[in-house]
């Protein structure tokens, strides 16, 4: 249900090639929503086939953006971000989807302290068993810069069921105030795939903001739990955007020694392995990697500029 007058959530959705998911996402917000006001926001990230108008007259009260131009996850986020109406802003992967209203439980934990801006939920994969993909993160490290997901595999009996802090939101289901993003600027769209998610939550955890893990929501996620098959695509942005996350984020001794480490020892590792393999385009995605990660502008003053391009539609 929407309300003219007043919107309390704005979904964003991404759509690439997935019309059938994201139909099937919007059918589940609009059949189980009832507790708030809420808006869908479908952003059509340059689809082979324009896939926003064909959603537009399936769903006439969704609004639906055509982007002519792929601009990656944060890109296409952002497009959304500036059709949003909405008291908050909830980013979810089109190839979700929810069984139950709970959605105002995430709301009833940004709003019990000024301090939290952004809360994720729990994250079950889709497909049975139904295991639990996202309870929370552990923080990066701060030379590998590599994390884990709590819960990740583990069947939700319980154990994954107190809400907590958590250092970085899933960009698969996140929603954030909308003062967030006047603070910590839009998403950082020099990632384009992967990384962007943490980077944006360092932004919003050094503007003064908490995150959180709110586990009496949940999302279904239609993922699967192996890691999926190796692509040049995959190899190269991880590469790459790990190194940019170092030189972005990191200080010091840490930023050097990360850097170093993700262009010398993880990059050699990596790129051996695959050559032993035989896949020798990985080999070369990861040499392509590293080489953009070191020459490419870490783009500090990108977060002021977004912020002026935000406060120009609002």
């Amino acid at each position: 249900m929407t309300d003219s007058h007043r919107t309390d959530i704005s979904f964003i959705t991404i759509c690439y090639n997935g019309f059938k998911d994201t139909c099937e996402l919007i059918e589940s917000l609009q059949e189980k929503l009832h507790s708030v006001t809420y808006e869908i926001i479908v952003v059509d990230n340059a689809s082979h086939e324009d896939e926003a108008a064909k959603i537009s007259r399936l769903y006439p009260s969704v609004i639906a953006i055509r982007s002519e131009v792929n601009r990656g996850f944060s890109g296409g986020n952002n497009i959304g971000i500036r059709a949003a109406r909405g008291k908050y802003l909830f980013f979810i992967n089109n190839d979700t989807y929810i069984e139950s209203d709970a959605i105002s439980c995430l709301v009833e934990r940004l709003e019990s302290r000024p301090e939290i801006g952004g809360v994720s939920p729990k994250i079950r994969f889709a497909f049975p068993p139904q295991h639990i993909q996202f309870a929370g993160f552990t923080p990066l490290s701060r030379i590998t810069l590599r994390n884990h997901m709590l819960g990740f595999g583990c069947p939700d009996d319980g154990k994954y069921d107190t809400p907590h802090p958590t250092p970085y939101l899933h960009g698969a289901a996140m929603m954030i105030k909308r003062e967030v993003v006047e603070k910590a600027g839009m998403m950082p769209e020099i990632f384009f795939l992967y990384y962007e998610e943490l980077d944006w939550s360092t932004s919003m955890t050094r503007a003064g903001y908490e995150l959180w893990y709110e586990p009496r929501c949940t999302v279904f996620h239609k993922e699967s739990q192996s890691t999926g098959q190796l692509s040049r695509l995959r190899t190269y942005y991880l590469t790459r955007n790990r190194l940019l996350y170092a030189r972005r984020n990191l200080r010091g001794a840490a930023r050097l020694g990360s850097v170093l480490y993700q262009s010398t020892v993880a990059a050699l590792k990596n790129g051996l392995l695959y050559a032993l393999k035989g896949r020798f385009d990985l080999f070369l995605a990861v040499c392509r990697g590293v080489n953009s990660g070191l020459i490419l502008p870490s783009a500090t003053k990108e977060t002021k500029e977004q912020k002026n391009e935000y406060y120009e539609h609002h």
